[in-house]
C-alpha cells in the first residue's frame, strides 16, 4: 500500500541535499573561523574562493587557525542547512504519502458494500532549498598582496584566508586605525564611567588609555619596521623603539632616514612621544633627567610627571603613517 513511501526512504538513504549560500550585493560570501575560542566572521569573494583558494587549508584572518576549506561555514549556515534539509526530506516523504494515498483511492471499488479512502492532510510539499542568505556589508576590504585573493572583516585583519599570508602593511595601518578609534572614543567612554561609577575613576581609565595609545603606536612602528627590514637582514633586537638607531639602520639599508619624510618639527615632537612612552614603560611616567637629556623636552621639571593629550596622539598617528608610506615607497624601490 505504501509502495511510493517506500521507495522515496530508499533514494533518501544516503542521499545528500544542497543548500545554495548568496552572495552580498558585492559578490562575497560568508565565512567562520572553526576554532571554538575565535568564531570570528568575515566574508570572501566568491569567484576567489573558487579559483585562488583551497580546499586543504583555509587560514582565519583574526587568529591564522588553519582547517580544510569545508570547516569555514558560519553556525547561521549551518543551522540553516539543517533546517532546509529537514523541510526538504519532510516535503518528499509527504509528497509520496500522498501519491501512496491517491493511488489507494484509484483502486477501490465503487458500489462494494464497504469502501474504503485515505486523506492526507497537514504536511510540507516543498523539496526545494531556499539560499542561505548573506550577512550585512562589511566596511574593511582587504586584497592579499601575495595570492590577490578578496575577503572583508569587520574590525582588523591580520592573515590571508587564502594563503595565510601576514600583510606587514595590513597590520600597521589597523594598528594605527585601533589607536585612533581607542583616542575618538575617549570621552565617551568618560562619559559611561562617570554616570556609572565616579568622576575620579573615570578620569583615571581615560588617562590611562590615552597613555597607552602611545605604547601601542611605538609597538605597531617597531614590528612594521621589522617586518619590512626583514629583506635586508635582521635588525638589533627593539632597534626600531629607538628613533636615532632605527634612522641609522634604514639610512644605511635605504640611503633615506626619517628627515626625508617629516618635517624638523615633525621629529622634535615624535622624539619625545618616544621619551614619553619609555618613561611611562621603566619609570611610571615620573620625569628624571636621562628623559630631559634625551628628548630635549624642557617643559619638564625632574620628579614631574608627564602628561599625554589626544593633540599628541594625533600627532605620533600622523607622523608614524607619514614615516610607514615613507618606507615602504623606498623598499619597493630598493
Amino acid at each position: 500500500m505504501f509502495e511510493d513511501l517506500i521507495k522515496e526512504m530508499n533514494r533518501l538513504n544516503g542521499q545528500s541535499v544542497s543548500v545554495p549560500i548568496e552572495t552580498d550585493e558585492k559578490g562575497y560570501i560568508d565565512k567562520q573561523c572553526p576554532a571554538e575560542d575565535c568564531e570570528f566572521i568575515f566574508k570572501v569573494h566568491e569567484e576567489d574562493w573558487t579559483n585562488i583558494f583551497k580546499d586543504e587549508a583555509v587560514w582565519c584572518p583574526l587568529c591564522r587557525h588553519e582547517a580544510p576549506a569545508d570547516q569555514w561555514f558560519t553556525i547561521e549556515q549551518v543551522e540553516h542547512v539543517k533546517t532546509e534539509a529537514l523541510a526538504i526530506v519532510k516535503g518528499k516523504i509527504d509528497n509520496a504519502i500522498r501519491s501512496d494515498a491517491q493511488k489507494f483511492n484509484q483502486r477501490q471499488t465503487r458500489n462494494s458494500f464497504i469502501s474504503m479512502s485515505m486523506t492526507v492532510k497537514g504536511g510540507i510539499n516543498r523539496t526545494f532549498a531556499i539560499p542561505a542568505k548573506a550577512a550585512e556589508l562589511m566596511r574593511l576590504e582587504i586584497q592579499c598582496e601575495k595570492c590577490h585573493a578578496r575577503f572583508a572583516v569587520i574590525g582588523s585583519a591580520y592573515f590571508c584566508p587564502a594563503c595565510g599570508h601576514n600583510s606587514v602593511t595590513q597590520t600597521f595601518a589597523d594598528s594605527l586605525r585601533k589607536i585612533k578609534a581607542k583616542k575618538d572614543s575617549i570621552e565617551i567612554v568618560r562619559n559611561a564611567l562617570t554616570e556609572s561609577m565616579s568622576k575620579d575613576e573615570a578620569e583615571l581609565t581615560c588617562r590611562s588609555l590615552l597613555e597607552t595609545c602611545i605604547s601601542d603606536g611605538v609597538v605597531a612602528f617597531q614590528k612594521y619596521c621589522e617586518g619590512m627590514y626583514a629583506r635586508f637582514g635582521t635588525a638589533p633586537f627593539n632597534a626600531f623603539q629607538r628613533l636615532e638607531q632605527g634612522n641609522n639602520i634604514w639610512f644605511e639599508a635605504l640611503q633615506k632616514g626619517y628627515s626625508d619624510w617629516l618635517t624638523n618639527d615633525e621629529l622634535v615632537e615624535l622624539k619625545i612621544l618616544f621619551q614619553k612612552r619609555h618613561i611611562l614603560a621603566h619609570n611610571e611616567g615620573i620625569v628624571d633627567s636621562q628623559y630631559i637629556t634625551k628628548s630635549g623636552d624642557i617643559s619638564y621639571k625632574e620628579g614631574q610627571r608627564i602628561v599625554v593629550s589626544e593633540k599628541n596622539i594625533d600627532a605620533l598617528i600622523s607622523s608614524l603613517e607619514k614615516l610607514g608610506s615613507g618606507i615602504k615607497a623606498a623598499c619597493d624601490n630598493a
